[in-house]
């Protein structure tokens, strides 16, 4: 079923406009909000303002300044003007809000460096380390710092605002010397490239103006995940002319991004920032059956702090939403399976056109290993396999090495846990160890007994990896896999090292990955066994055939549609999650069922993470009428609700 498209808004938008687009795009001076629900050709109608404005209005493309939230976005827009634009499309400025910021500070002769990943947490670390702030984690302090600069708060202002909690003040302290330290090597994060440019527009009326004359016709995409810096650096750049225009295309209901520090007031207090603004709603969805729409508006009906609007569509009738009734996790996925393999086979559906969509990454680790026992073909969205991801792969190559360290995989993985936590083994060391194994003839755990070590912290170190690793094999025999994981994660203090927090949450996605390791792990009594089951996991290939099942987070999903869509776990803790904002969470599931287009499956299980597990609260707010339940005989295992 290749015709069906599963990217993007425009692959079942007519060719001409509808009316609410029409009036969007055709929107002259001054400021408009264009509210767009899922499915309603929002990137249509405002690549379709453009052209209007070039071919309409005489506005020079180079005038026009069109922000987005991803460079793949922004080159997306661009494609789709080429063929109404032609070579004047490269002549409209469009890119993300940091690109431009970056590109403004240039032109105005700033010079920094960009500091970034690995730079940045170093730099961070070092920070940490220097302060000996061991309570502090990494995560959470490069959090702070950011949601900090994201509503313009100075070092002096964070300080004051956090003044009675000590544990704030560090994260204060770290955050001043972190700037002092990027100030003296001349460095700017990408938060800096918003606070400075804002800075340089307030404080220079003249720059200021003339950035307003460049670009008098001013459009941002996907307003609703804009956070209090980027709308101040917007207001400051919006032009008073009575020949320019403010045009921000957004949804409320789509806002999921507050941990980055998004701002929803941003869009539901819009007419109150900009007086006089213009209200659009696309309600109109293409994607979407009747009977998927009704769901979702039936689960978004629950939150308050929403503009109204109704979803409405033209498209014709189809299946009902299916709800998948599971014992267990294995259980979900199983019957997942048996869904997908009926679609392929009898339905006529393609592997890629489905999407399993779930709230966490560690969601996917029962899904892969069934569907890899399936022969399913799955591709894993910007994301490794289960199996392959650090914490995952660091515990295991623990137990090649207690299984058997001379054996070739014991051998391969012995170098890679010796810095595993931090024992301050460096490489030159593991090729010193390496030299060694060859002048003796010896396998590489051998040598390492038997090595000289000169440097006192470093044969200690390692005189007690030896030990753990002794005292582990010894009592391999008598425990199961799942004990000696345990084992490792208390020995080693494994959970902190690997969230980097003092106290692990219990909700850490890392937390979640490695209580997902034991649960596979507890399913054999053997350690051999196990490990063999794990190395049918390795193969680097499993996850990325671009032609399988699209396995992604919610959040990896929000601006993609697929014919058919499951979302899974749904059960309270999962989605929602113990520790969100319910009203953000609920818009979270709304964003996964909206990206279905014909058919939407929602699976629970009565136990998660080997515990008992209740349903969730949205389950019963998109069915509400327990009576439109039809079950059907087709999964034994569970029930199997048509609604």
């Amino acid at each position: 079923m290749n015709d069906k498209t599963k990217k993007g808004d425009m692959g079942s938008m007519p060719p001409t406009l509808n009316e609410q687009q029409e009036q969007a795009a055709r929107f002259r001076e001054g400021t408009a909000l264009v509210i767009a629900v899922p499915g309603s050709g929002k990137t249509l109608t405002m690549t379709q303002r453009i052209v209007y404005l070039v071919q309409q209005q005489g506005v020079a493309p180079e005038r026009i300044l069109g922000l987005t939230f991803t460079r793949g976005a922004a080159r997306a827009m661009r494609e789709r003007l080429a063929p109404r634009l032609q070579a004047q499309a490269e002549r409209v400025w469009l890119s993300t809000i940091h690109s431009f910021c970056h590109s403004l500070l240039r032109q105005e002769g700033e010079l920094y460096a960009i500091l970034q990943g690995r730079e940045q947490i170093q730099l961070l670390r070092d920070i940490l380390q220097a302060h000996r702030y061991s309570g502090l984690s990494l995560g959470m302090v490069m959090q702070e710092i950011s949601l900090a600069k994201n509503h313009l708060l100075s070092v002096e202002e964070y300080q004051v605002l956090h003044a009675g909690d000590p544990v704030m003040r560090q994260v204060a302290e770290v955050f001043a010397a972190y700037e002092r330290q990027k100030q003296q090597k001349l460095y700017l994060d990408f938060d800096d490239l918003l606070l400075s440019v804002h800075t340089l527009l307030a404080e220079n009326p003249d720059i200021r103006q003339r950035y307003r004359e460049r670009y008098p016709h001013l459009l941002v995409d996907e307003f609703q995940d804009t956070n209090p810096a980027q709308m101040e650096v917007l207001k400051l750049l919006c032009s008073s002319s009575p020949e320019s225009s403010l045009w921000v295309c957004g949804d409320d209901w789509q806002s999921i991004y507050a941990f980055n520090g998004a701002s929803l007031g941003n869009l539901l207090h819009f007419e109150e920032i900009f007086p006089g603004a213009r209200k659009f709603i696309l309600h109109q969805n293409y994607r979407s059956t009747p009977q998927i729409l009704a769901v979702c508006q039936n689960l978004i009906r629950h939150n308050r702090k929403k503009i109204e609007k109704i979803l409405t569509t033209d498209n014709p009738e189809g299946e009902g939403v299916i709800v998948l009734e599971c014992l267990s996790e294995e259980d979900e996925a199983l019957q997942i399976g048996r869904e997908i393999q009926d679609l392929v086979d009898r339905q006529g559906y393609d592997h890629q056109d489905i999407a399993v969509l779930y709230r966490a990454h560690f969601q996917s680790r029962t899904l892969e290993e069934h569907f890899s026992q399936a022969k399913i073909p799955y591709h894993i969205e910007n994301g490794q396999n289960f199996y392959q991801r650090r914490e995952i792969q660091g515990l295991l190559d623990y137990l090649r090495v207690i299984h058997n360290p001379d054996s070739p995989a014991g051998q391969e993985s012995l170098p890679r846990i010796l810095n595993v936590p931090n024992r301050y083994v460096g490489r030159k060391f593991v090729r010193e160890l390496e030299a060694h194994a060859q002048e003796q003839s010896l396998p590489l755990y051998a040598a390492l007994k038997s090595i000289p070590i000169s440097i006192p912290y470093l044969r200690k170190s390692l005189q007690q990896f030896v030990l753990l690793i002794e005292s582990l094999r010894d009592d391999a025999d008598d425990l199961t896999p799942v004990e000696l994981i345990r084992a490792l994660r208390e020995c080693l203090d494994y959970d902190r090292w690997v969230s980097e927090d003092e106290i692990p949450r219990p909700d850490d996605g890392r937390i979640a990955n490695l209580n997902q390791l034991e649960l596979a792990a507890a399913r054999f009594d053997d350690l051999g066994e196990f490990l063999k089951h794990t190395e049918t996991f390795q193969d680097e290939s499993l996850g990325h055939d671009e032609k399988g099942v699209q396995l992604m987070t919610i959040h990896k999903s929000k601006g993609l549609e697929f014919p058919v869509v499951f979302v899974v776990g749904l059960v309270e803790g999962i989605l929602p999650t113990k520790r969100g904002d319910l009203e953000e969470e609920r818009r979270i599931g709304f964003v996964g069922i909206s990206r279905a287009m014909r058919l939407l499956y929602l699976s629970y299980s009565h136990t998660y993470l080997g515990q008992k597990a209740a349903k969730s609260v949205f389950l019963e707010e998109m069915l509400p009428s327990p009576s439109s339940s039809q079950p059907s005989s087709k999964a034994k295992e569970a029930t199997h609700h048509a609604v």
